[in-house]
């Protein structure tokens, strides 16, 4: 007990999570520069050398057994690992295991993978670029777990396979994320970025390109972040064609992040909330032929709409956040596309001079045996007295070397032949090879003395790989300006509706076909409708108070009621001041027109609609019209059109306000309309067309004006 009280943490931690912690990090989680995981790579290297990759395919439990000798992971962490991998599952854009049965699919969360003993594979043929010349020590081997085989460090890949996968690893404090990009246009780009270390990729390598297809939202800037750091975020949305005749939507293509249950769970719950009303069915159609989601329609639907509204509220559209951070010697780095590329340059490079080191030494080895056994050539006879006149065994190579002043390797070599072969034909058929070796020794001396021409190797060889390998991009490239940007109000149905304010504070938002049923509005006692006002439900309501404050509110975010009902009180739903109260509503989508405010002295200040637009979503706004005279009358106007004023002596003047100048401050006092004489004030505004009076064809004239009486009626 006393020895657990006096650990400490910070030793506990070094000693038991940092050696786990660095494992998981090197040997686990993050890809190396080849672009495989460690399980990738004891996988691969297994069924290497169990001859799968010319040889017909054997049963995948197999393989695993088999793979256990290298990973001692269980052998379903092994399988799920080569699921991945394989053809049928369509995870990755060049699979590495050519399979047969059941392996699931990459974009189905339902659809599981069968069990190892039902299924077979073998490597596909794009792993002979991963082990070409593993046998000339062109890269670093090392012990496995128990020091019975060894295993390769990094396979010497012809190609960055780094950036041809897809790859995700969460190591302990880190992870991985990195995109696949296009077979070809990758190989073009290393060849590209070798001739011009400044080359601009973007002009070669487009963007990612993915196994499940789709389209890439495109936007500069970010694949230029991606590109040059490692870290980034782009878009990914699926691909669809319309059936107009069946009138459904087709959903072919998803992005690579997402599945197709979530994408149909998503756009049913759209539906159920009735955010989303054109779709009638959503069914799965997925088959032998691939991936199919149908989503039967309504009449009459807007289908670029509609799709615009799945892609903003579904995983159709779905981001993916790039984290290029891979293994360089053993060290995590986050590099961009230019810099993996560089890297890759370099340990091609390495793996080319190794693997020219080992083909020197070998041919140098062999030509060194022939002109040994060259020397032989022009005494034969002495070669045999050599050897017969030898007593001992021991003796016949010390006596060769003092005999032809060879070395004891030549010697060797010479002492070898078959007695049969000690005759000029078979000597010279060896013999004539020599100038051959020498031609080919230099020819690899001058290699491996010049950066320009291994890069001439690695270039041949690139050229091979994307005339062999490479195919037509997956994910099409759709610029970011050519999408239609789709709002949260885009999900909003619109109809059209009235609004109802009552005297005592309360509004009703009914729409027009409730109306029909029934059109007479049950009001508390006394109370009466004081405004009514034909909108639509994406309209925004402005709500001017006696406080000099106007309310907004978006037509949708008020409660739809019956005529039966009282309606909302709006002092609740606009969080008015206990003495606040509402006198006025106008609706607009637009917000053209202009407000016009009336005030006792006879002015009236003419405000256009849109000073009382915001750019963000402020829900009230101060100092609405001035508060320096008190306020009779206020009206929205689209257009200008004739008014009746009247004073509380009685003058009347008809007038139009398109003569009222338009003040763009708020709390303007406005001009004058009606001149006033002592004691009178302005007391009403109406609309001439609404005051049905032949007697006020005498009283319009130009602003300002006094007015005059109007005549008595006979």
């Amino acid at each position: 007990m006393s020895n657990i009280k006096n650990m400490n943490v910070i030793d506990t931690l070094k000693t038991n999570y940092m050696p786990y912690s660095m494992s998981v990090i090197v040997s686990r989680a993050l890809p190396e520069i080849d672009g495989l995981k460690p399980s990738h790579r004891k996988l691969l290297y297994t069924m290497y050398k169990m001859g799968l990759l010319r040889g017909n395919k054997t049963k995948s439990a197999n393989i695993v057994g088999q793979t256990m000798r290298l990973n001692p992971h269980g052998d379903m962490a092994i399988y799920q690992t080569m699921v991945r991998l394989t053809r049928g599952n369509e995870s990755l854009l060049h699979p590495y295991v050519d399979s047969k049965g059941n392996f699931g699919k990459s974009y189905s969360r339902d659809m599981a993978f069968a069990a190892p003993r039902y299924t077979e594979a073998k490597l596909d043929e794009i792993c002979e670029e991963f082990f070409r010349d593993i046998g000339k020590k062109t890269v670093e081997f090392m012990p496995n777990y128990d020091n019975t085989m060894d295993e390769p460090t990094l396979l010497p890949t012809t190609f960055p396979n780094i950036l041809v996968n897809p790859n995700l690893g969460i190591a302990v404090g880190m992870a991985s994320n990195i995109c696949s990009f296009n077979l070809g246009e990758i190989c073009e780009s290393t060849i590209a970025l070798m001739e011009d270390e400044e080359v601009n990729l973007l002009n070669i390598l487009k963007g990612p390109d993915f196994p499940t297809g789709g389209e890439l939202v495109y936007k500069q800037e970010d694949m230029e972040k991606i590109y040059e750091t490692g870290k980034g975020t782009f878009y990914l949305r699926g691909k669809y064609e319309y059936d107009e005749k069946n009138r459904c939507i087709d959903i072919l293509e998803i992005p690579y992040t997402t599945n197709i249950e979530t994408i149909i769970d998503q756009i049913t719950d759209l539906v159920k909330a009735g955010k989303i009303r054109e779709i009638t069915d959503v069914r799965d159609e997925t088959d032998k032929e691939g991936l199919k989601i149908t989503l039967d329609l309504k009449r009459g639907t807007q289908v670029e709409q509609l799709m615009g509204k799945i892609y903003k509220y579904t995983k159709l559209q779905d981001s993916f956040s790039c984290n290029f951070n891979i293994l360089v010697e053993g060290q995590p780095k986050v590099l961009g596309v230019r810099q993996i590329l560089v890297e890759w340059i370099g340990f091609r490079m390495v793996c080319i001079k190794k693997g020219l080191l080992f083909e020197h030494k070998q041919k140098s080895d062999k030509l060194h045996l022939l002109k040994g056994l060259e020397k032989i050539l022009l005494d034969l006879d002495r070669a045999i007295q050599i050897v017969r006149s030898t007593k001992k065994d021991k003796d016949v190579i010390p006596n060769l070397m003092e005999g032809f002043s060879v070395d004891k390797n030549q010697a060797e070599f010479i002492a070898e032949i078959k007695l049969r072969n000690f005759n000029q034909e078979y000597i010279l058929g060896k013999t004539k090879d020599i100038k051959k070796l020498e031609k080919e020794i230099k020819t690899i001396e001058s290699t491996l003395g010049s950066e320009k021409k291994i890069k001439r190797v690695i270039k041949k060889e690139l050229l091979a790989v994307s005339k062999k390998y490479g195919k037509e991009r997956a994910t099409k490239i759709v610029e970011q300006q050519h999408i239609e940007k789709i709002s949260y109000e885009d999900l909003i149905e619109d109809y059209e509706l009235k609004l109802f304010r009552t005297k005592d504070g309360y509004l009703k938002k009914i729409s027009i076909a409730s109306l029909r049923g029934n059109s007479e509005q049950k009001l508390k006692d006394e109370d009466v409708v004081v405004q009514e006002l034909d909108t639509t439900n994406k309209s925004e309501i402005l709500f001017f108070s006696n406080k000099q404050k106007v309310y907004k509110k978006k037509t949708y975010e008020l409660s739809d009621c019956k005529s039966s009902n009282l309606g909302d009180y709006l002092k609740n739903i606009l969080g008015c001041e206990e003495e606040e109260s509402i006198i006025y509503m106008a609706a607009t989508k637009d917000y053209e027109g202009y407000m016009l405010f009336f005030f006792r002295n006879g002015k009236c200040a003419k405000i256009p609609l849109e000073s009382y637009k915001t750019k963000t979503n402020r829900s009230q706004l101060v100092n609405a019209y001035a508060d320096s005279e008190e306020l009779i009358h206020l009206m929205h106007i689209k257009e200008d059109l004739e008014l009746v004023a009247k004073s509380s002596k009685e003058k009347v003047l008809v007038f139009h306000t398109q003569e009222i100048d338009v003040k763009s401050n708020r709390k303007s006092k406005g001009v004058e309309v009606l001149i006033l004489n002592k004691g009178d004030q302005l007391s009403d505004i109406k609309i001439a067309e609404e005051v049905n009076d032949k007697r006020l064809e005498g009283h319009r004239k130009h602003i300002p004006n006094k007015g005059t009486r109007l005549r008595k009626k006979k």
